[in-house]
């Protein structure tokens, strides 16, 4: 078992590249199941989502592999075989976006229930639904989803809630419907249009993505395209929190301010410094950070993937601040871990209240999901001592090289073998 293992070494300086976005390139990887040929990726992070998403596409039938210049290269033949196993999709929730496609050009799939981050039920209800109004049917037994179609017909499909997923699983299904798709009340996300700005390299007739009505005019067929991902905005509010717990000055490359509106406000208010740049985000701050509540919202609002880092910001804030989970009931598992280190946290329900300290304390602790991991070892660039973090197989499906980025800003963060205490 590996770990990271984090000691405080004061401020931060230097500047670091985003990578292409984790919660868009799996969804362009799906997609690329919709068109015969090899679509090109650009911009794919190596981490292990990537690599789990790929496993799902090779059992499908695809091939999936890096060209010389790190392009990941999707063969999709003309006949796929559309299931998705459980042994994958239990890994990572995300597989389910290979229902629409599937369906779309198949006309038949069958997708293990996902699996992936433990923080709560994320259930696919709102997927078999929206699928179901363009013409699928599903039948569930034995931990799987099969579904079965002729063409898809383009109808009005109303989400009870912006979902991120759904609408990028609708999305793809549309695109190969008989006539007009409109979803309302869409996701809003950059990587929604992100996947939108694929599928129309491929052919697909798309307008409104990024506003909460989406139109999609159906086509017979696609192609297989070329596409640069865009930029990973979770990654780079990672390293601006960095700034925000260890003090320093980072330029964050690749960054887009535009996409992180409501974070950068809430950096703001703590006291640090943000300016947009040409080429990225540059934040600088020293001393302690103010307190200020936070309430998580679709997209334009907080991310609740923003929220373990904000509370660790938050963990050593002078004064006292509420935050509020409104997306996901049981993400604030990671707060235990938190105590451990000395942060005085005090959850009810959807709520807590977090009481800064001046300093935290270096302790064992273990990442529970991917960003709340990334939190833990940005809490050990303020805590006494050492503090080790396990579990880092969760910060490896999201960020590539975490440790060596955060070492090249001037972090003492080591990845190495958890060594079993001898007995005596």
């Amino acid at each position: 078992m590996q770990l990271f293992t984090v000691r405080s070494a004061g401020p931060l300086a230097g500047e670091v590249t985003v990578q292409g976005a984790k919660n868009s390139v799996l969804k362009l990887m799906a997609a690329s199941l919709l068109a015969e040929g090899t679509t090109r990726l650009e911009n794919v992070p190596r981490i292990t989502d990537v690599e789990t998403m790929g496993e799902v596409l090779t059992a499908i039938g695809a091939e999936v592999r890096r060209d010389e210049s790190g392009d990941l290269l999707v063969t999709t033949p003309a006949v796929c075989t559309p299931v998705a196993p459980y042994e994958l999709v239990e890994r990572m929730r995300a597989s389910i976006v290979v229902l629409g496609p599937l369906l779309a050009r198949h006309h038949f799939a069958r997708v293990s229930l996902p699996g992936g981050d433990d923080f709560g039920s994320r259930p696919i209800d709102m997927h078999l639904r929206a699928l179901g109004e363009l013409g699928a049917k599903f039948t569930t037994e034995h931990g799987y989803v099969e579904g079965r179609c002729d063409r898809f017909v383009g109808t009005r499909v109303v989400l009870e809630y912006p979902s991120h997923t759904a609408t990028d699983n609708i999305l793809s299904a549309a695109v190969l419907a008989k006539g007009t798709t409109v979803i309302e009340n869409a996701a809003r996300e950059p990587e929604v249009q992100d996947l939108a700005g694929l599928l129309c390299a491929m052919g697909a007739h798309i307008s409104g993505a990024g506003t909460s009505r989406i139109e999609v005019e159906g086509v017979d067929e696609l192609h297989a395209a070329s596409h640069r991902a865009v930029a990973d905005r979770v990654e780079a509010a990672t390293f601006l929190a960095a700034v925000a717990i260890a003090g320093g000055e980072v330029h964050v490359r690749g960054a887009h301010p535009e996409h992180m509106d409501m974070y950068l406000e809430k950096l703001s208010a703590m006291g640090v410094s943000i300016e947009p740049t040409l080429s990225g985000i540059s934040a600088r701050f020293e001393g302690r950070p103010n307190a200020v509540d936070v309430s998580t919202l679709p997209y334009p609002g907080v991310a609740t993937d923003y929220k373990p880092l904000l509370v660790t910001v938050l963990a050593i804030a002078e004064g006292v601040a509420i935050v509020s989970e409104n997306i996901y009931a049981g993400r604030f598992r990671y707060v235990d871990e938190l105590r451990r280190m000395g942060a005085d946290i005090r959850t009810e329900g959807h709520h807590a209240v977090v009481r800064g300290v001046p300093r935290l304390s270096g302790a064992p602790v273990r990442a529970p999901d991917i960003r709340a991991g990334a939190a833990l070892v940005l809490a050990g660039l303020v805590a006494d001592g050492e503090t080790l973090v396990t579990g880092i197989e969760h910060i490896d499906r999201g960020y590539e090289n975490f440790d060596g980025k955060l070492r090249a800003l001037g972090a003492d963060v080591t990845r190495g073998d958890d060594q079993p205490t001898a007995a005596p």
